[in-house]
């Protein structure tokens, strides 16, 4: 009976808000567009407004109001900006790490604006005065459009009409609006230029090894650049860089290599279909991957606009410098992938591993050495700032969906959970040892922990 309630619930007031969109009560949630239902609830991206506030709205209000408590529950509507934006970026963003590096500018940015309204932490890179009144949404919206627009110029005419939109949805004075959007602006174009020559995008640098006039696969390598990069919040690149991979006569990597083997392999595979799904879901790479797990933690918890900026920026922070490190170490040990190892099972000194001169992955190889595991990284740094940043609280049931397993959806009632199917995922898709994944795991918990405790920090409210 609930569920239906809700069901019809949400179509009756998608109807009645339609009913009312030329009033001011309608512009106030135009900028909504995330829904859920939880617990009797519905909650929308807005504005709180309970029945009561409601029947002083007019007509449509009083008509809403009345539905709502005839079905017996409450209309939240709460204002997250920095989750509607930082969709927006996600849907957007360049692949894999450089999009990820996005991201990490997008969400610095949205915080660093709203906390030189709120102050109520330490900044990222900057914290301009402010001297009158500011929205704090139209600041952060207005962050993360001039953000995205310096890093994707073709996109940029799009984005400001959509900002445009946006901010005529917020409830605040127009003067108010305006300064927020003024203020964000400043603060995004600082943290661009920031970036700005920090190497991301330079040219590939990467030597193959080659003897002279025999033939190399000639494909651009991934992020050769990165282990210079300069991180968000590391010292180093090389600051969390493990030891070397395991000795090719060990049993250890007898072992992993035969799982991968049996296990990663395109054909004749021991993968069950529902290992073969999982493998195929986290294909996914780049923020895609892992930022819809720290929006639905915000939702969830129900941050202020303040708390929610700093968790995404954090978020963002620690993947983007998970990336650089795994970098850094990918490209210091360059250690063979198993599509190359298998292959060449011969040359290894192992006589418990056998050669397959025709094995091949469940897809294309990355094209970055294979030790550490990245996604393993990303996986332990997201669930480490996740821990981090909810200490003491329950977590709500995380789902994910992937463009790369159409239809399929993901759940975890646990961060560890969560972290051993993205480390199993990478063996089952013939990309990743195991000793491999669990270094990447490790390594990638270290920087959460890391970020998480040194950016971003609250300050000392007596010395304030």
């Amino acid at each position: 009976m609930g569920l239906a309630w809700l069901a019809c619930s949400r179509q009756c007031l998608h109807i009645a808000w339609g009913e009312c969109r030329h009033t001011a009560l309608a512009r106030r949630v135009s900028a909504s567009r995330h829904c859920l239902e939880k617990g009797g609830m519905i909650m929308r991206l807005g504005t709180v407004m309970s029945p009561a506030g409601l029947r002083t709205a007019g007509p449509c209000g009083r008509s809403i109001a009345s539905l709502l408590l005839w079905l017996g529950c409450t209309l939240v509507c709460h204002a997250d900006v920095i989750t509607d934006w930082d969709a927006r970026a996600s849907a957007m963003a360049s692949p894999a790490a450089i999009g990820q590096r996005e991201l990490a500018i997008v969400d610095i940015a949205m915080f660093d604006a709203v906390n030189s309204i709120e102050r109520r932490y330490r900044p990222y890179l900057v914290q301009l005065q402010v001297v009158e009144p500011v929205s704090p949404e139209a600041a952060a919206a207005s962050a993360a459009a001039t953000a995205l627009a310096a890093l994707h110029p073709k996109s940029a005419e799009d984005l400001k009409a959509a900002l445009a939109e946006y901010l005529t949805g917020l409830s605040a004075g127009r003067e108010e609006v305006q300064a927020g959007r003024k203020l964000g602006e400043a603060v995004a174009l600082k943290v661009v230029e920031s970036r700005a020559h920090d190497g991301a995008t330079d040219t590939d640098p990467y030597r193959p090894k080659a003897r002279p006039g025999v033939y190399v696969p000639t494909a651009t390598m991934v992020c050769a650049t990165w282990p210079t990069l300069k991180p968000f919040a590391l010292a180093t690149p090389s600051q969390f860089r493990p030891g070397p991979p395991v000795s090719l006569k060990s049993k250890e990597w007898a072992a992993s290599y035969n799982e991968v083997k049996q296990y990663g392999s395109l054909t004749n595979s021991r993968r069950t279909p529902e290992q073969t799904e999982t493998a195929r879901f986290w294909l996914i790479t780049g923020p895609q991957a892992y930022h819809p797990l720290a929006r639905e933690v915000v939702l969830a918890r129900h941050l202020g606009l303040e708390d929610s900026a700093r968790f995404m920026a954090i978020f963002a922070v620690a993947l983007t410098d998970a990336y650089i490190a795994v970098f850094d170490a990918k490209y210091q040990y360059e250690f063979w992938r198993p599509v190359t190892a298998i292959r060449n099972g011969d040359k290894d000194d192992n006589p418990d591993t056998e050669r397959d001169s025709t094995w091949q992955p469940i897809d294309a190889t990355p094209m970055h050495p294979e030790y550490p595991c990245a996604h393993c990284i990303l996986s332990g740094a997201a669930v480490t700032v996740i821990e981090a940043l909810t200490t003491g609280q329950s977590l709500p049931e995380l789902t994910l969906t992937s463009p790369t397993a159409p239809g399929v959806t993901h759940r975890w009632s646990s961060l560890d959970a969560l972290t051993a199917e993205v480390a199993n995922a990478r063996v089952w898709a013939g990309f990743h040892y195991r000793f491999s994944a669990a270094v990447g795991t490790d390594m990638g918990r270290r920087v959460g922990r890391y970020v998480a405790t040194q950016v971003m920090q609250p300050v000392n409210t007596t010395a304030r």
